[in-house]
């Protein structure tokens, strides 16, 4: 993977950060349902004008997803997974949590992530094999070897989830409060992993995997963190389910979540 193609993506995706930035504020407030799902669909749009034809330049011949809660496996080739507001339900309510997504498949292995957070002005990147990094500088995940000083996290991959989900997450959060320092449930997942990666959290799992989490697996195996379905067998594109972790408490973590 070039340096060039992930320069000239991260690049199109900050000019689409930019775009979300005219959009937002944080005195946002909707009166319902109704508008709360207007705005989102407007954020959405709003990057993917910018993004679709920038990436489409980049690579003709690759296939296009938006579709933030998309699973199951890819034809051959490349494809753009695009997730275009990572956390679209907090930026519609001004809150400052969100994100812009990308990844890169080709013949269903990740090779290529860029997750960029505006208003931080931070931006993760990584290319198979080559390195994680935010804002240029290289990528570690945590040394922690225990999870009594673990920082771990969860959260809905997509809203109106199942009742046999909402269950689990619910009893491993219990089960994982009374290991770890602190369990955060939050959204967007993207950014949970992007903190995995950068050393700032020490694992995150999720019962519904969904194509658009990609950006941050990548991040998260290439700072040096193990990824694993909850059976402890490698992840891949089509795993319904996932841990990402530091490698020194993912063995733990498995232990705590399949309780």
């Amino acid at each position: 993977m070039s340096r060039e193609l992930l320069e000239a993506t991260a690049a199109a995706v900050r000019r689409a950060g930019d775009r979300m930035l005219e959009r937002y504020s944080a005195a946002t407030r909707q009166p319902g349902l109704t508008e709360l799902l207007e705005d989102v669909r407007a954020n959405d749009q709003a990057v993917v004008d910018v993004l679709e034809p920038a990436l489409t330049d980049l690579l003709p011949e690759a296939g296009w997803l938006n579709d933030e809660h998309g699973w199951g496996p890819l034809s051959a080739g490349e494809w753009w997974l695009i997730d275009p507001v990572g956390g679209n339900i907090n930026a519609v309510h001004g809150m400052t949590d969100w994100n812009i997504g990308v990844s890169l498949v080709r013949d269903a292995r990740l090779v290529l992530a860029v997750v960029h957070f505006p208003l931080l002005d931070e931006t993760f990147t990584a290319v198979e094999g080559g390195g994680a990094f935010l804002n240029g500088t290289r990528l570690h995940v945590s040394d922690k070897t225990s999870l009594d000083g673990a920082l771990a996290g969860t959260g809905q991959a997509k809203p109106g989830q199942d009742a046999e989900i909402a269950d689990r997450i619910g009893s491993s959060f219990a089960a994982m409060m009374k290991a770890a320092i602190y369990v955060r449930v939050s959204v967007p997942v993207t950014h949970q992993l992007a903190q995995v990666a950068a050393g700032r959290m020490d694992l995150h799992w999720q019962f519904d995997h969904v194509r658009s989490h990609a950006a941050g697996v990548l991040l998260v195996q290439e700072a040096g963190g193990t990824v694993t379905d909850l059976d402890g067998e490698p992840w891949k594109l089509t795993s319904k389910n996932y841990l990402a972790s530091a490698p020194g408490v993912h063995s733990a973590a498995l232990g705590v979540i399949a309780a």
